[in-house]
């Protein structure tokens, strides 16, 4: 968010997108040839990946950069990282996976730590403009474009198990992150103009940590994980997402916190730790007392061992 942020004004929110995605994608799949992994097979192969392309690729990554154009990194990365939400609803009506109270109570947290992380106070009054359902506004507003965006890659979440039965995970990742931004570059031709014109080589260098890091590595690994791990776990640990950017912000940028952003970042680490250790949480509270034996029972006579033979 910080790399997109700081170059976002040097280029066109569309462009920016399309250079995540598709040059991460090629990346990608480099590192699956090379791994000797197979490439797709079959109609429903290549349909599953061109619909987690549409979803996850092209709508969230479009959302995503129109969305961070209109609103500050901060709030931004709260409204993103409110998806795990929406993908535990889904995971337990698709998947069955079991939340449990623990779980949901994790996510509680989890949501109240980012809120306290990434919205000043003043913030609180912006979001009551979320209810303005003027829908020709709609696209011209940044939260609501976030919001659309953490709705995308929620939905592409829990496609990718599915993707998963029919290619392989990693060649599935980087193919739809080609074919998710080559639409992105289309509309950035026939909308935008003067994409490259003013960037300089420090935008050329963050818009290479945002493809290399921030999409070939952090999609690959999510992904991969995504197809045969947990998701409500797993997409719960991108509550983490403010808390990194707090990180970097104090050690590169001299950033000091609040004591309100002290606290979001204790939430949030309790929020992670609730949600992935639910199980064992409720476990441990479900497991049974031992009985204690009352000082009125009689006490059980001691048991006889045959005397040894003398002899």
């Amino acid at each position: 968010m910080v790399a997109m942020k700081g170059a976002i004004d040097h280029t066109t929110p569309l462009f920016l997108a399309g250079i995540r995605l598709v040059p991460a994608g090629l990346l990608v799949l480099l590192v699956g040839i090379i791994q000797g992994r197979p490439q797709p097979q079959g109609w429903r192969a290549w349909g599953w990946i061109g619909l987690f392309a549409l979803v996850d690729a092209a709508l969230f990554q479009g959302f995503l950069a129109e969305g961070l154009q209109r609103t500050g990194a901060g709030l931004g990365s709260v409204m993103i990282d409110s998806q795990p939400i929406a993908i535990a609803l889904m995971s337990a009506w698709l998947f069955q996976e079991v939340i449990g109270p623990w779980g949901w109570l994790g996510l509680a947290v989890g949501i109240s730590g980012i809120s306290l992380i990434g919205l000043p106070p003043e913030s609180w009054t912006t979001l009551n403009t979320l209810t303005n359902w003027d829908l020709t506004a709609l696209f011209s507003n940044g939260q609501w474009l976030m919001l659309l965006a953490a709705l995308a890659m929620a939905v592409g979440t829990i496609l990718m198990p599915y993707v998963g039965r029919y290619a392989d995970a990693v060649i599935a990742t980087g193919w739809h992150m080609v074919l998710g931004g080559i639409p992105l570059f289309l509309l950035s031709a026939w909308h935008e103009s003067g994409q490259w014109s003013q960037l300089t080589f420090g935008d050329g260098i963050a818009l290479a940590y945002a493809t290399v890091m921030g999409s070939a590595i952090a999609y690959g690994l999510f992904f991969y994980f995504a197809a045969q791990g947990n998701l409500t776990s797993l997409s719960s640990l991108t509550f983490l997402t403010p808390v990194f950017a707090l990180l970097f912000g104090r050690l590169l940028l001299s950033e000091t916190l609040n004591h309100q952003q002290w606290l979001g970042v204790t939430l949030t680490v309790i929020s992670i730790y609730l949600i992935n250790q639910r199980e064992q949480i409720a476990a441990w509270f479900n497991k049974p007392t031992p009985k204690v034996i009352s000082e009125n029972v009689p006490a059980l006579a001691p048991e006889k061992h045959p005397q040894a033979d003398p002899r």
